[in-house]
């Protein structure tokens, strides 16, 4: 686990109890692929939970719920992938979150299609968005909830792979898990880590 003093820079915003962040790509040319599974995750959460994500200062498109009694704050970067913690660490610092309580939802090429994970730190396998987060926050402790993309099968480069809208099948798949993962993301927040890695962590999908 990746070591190294935090910068404590002051809250700016008034504190919530979790931030959720779904990472992704913006714009219509990658809606729909594999590498943004987590911000559909968290447009899901905003709709489950009445709330609508809009365009702030942070570089990201964020809103806040109640789940559980808690007030959530849920944010989709508007960066590109490669630079989601220029996002991601204002928006900790908006609201005041230390790593327990700081969720991301990502889509994973180490685990299987539509297979769910949720964690603790961890390696960054190659994710450049987690990379990019873990470099701004300096410290890889936060939660994640990681979603199966699987790795190609053909030659075909992991980062070509992701940037790709799925098949139907992986589609329909995906779908499903998305769902799961808002779930997940939900029982996290209402009942703890535990209570989400018994119900959605397979000891066979650790990586």
């Amino acid at each position: 686990m990746l070591r190294r003093r935090r910068e404590r820079a002051p809250r700016r915003g008034t504190p919530a109890d979790f931030l959720v962040v779904g990472l992704g790509n913006p714009g219509v040319k990658y809606a729909g692929s594999r590498h943004n599974v987590g911000a559909e995750t968290v447009e899901l959460l905003a709709r489950r939970h009445g709330g609508a994500l809009r365009k702030g200062k942070e570089r990201a498109r964020v809103d806040e719920v109640r789940i559980g009694g808690r007030r959530v704050a849920l944010a989709v970067p508007l960066t590109y992938m490669n630079d989601s913690g220029e996002a991601v660490r204002p928006l900790v610092r908006r609201y005041g979150v230390e790593s327990p309580q700081l969720v991301v939802v990502h889509d994973e090429l180490d685990l299987p299609v539509a297979r769910l994970q949720v964690k603790v730190g961890g390696g960054l396998a190659g994710h450049n968005g987690l990379r990019s987060i873990v470099a701004h926050l300096h410290h890889d402790d936060f939660l994640r909830v990681r979603i199966g993309v699987e790795k190609p099968v053909s030659k075909e480069r992991g980062a070509d792979h992701v940037l790709k809208r799925p098949g139907k099948a992986d589609r329909a798949a995906l779908d499903v898990v998305i769902a799961e993962a808002a779930d997940a993301v939900e029982m996290l927040i209402r009942e703890g880590l535990t209570a989400a890695q018994q119900k959605f962590h397979s000891a066979k999908t650790d990586v």
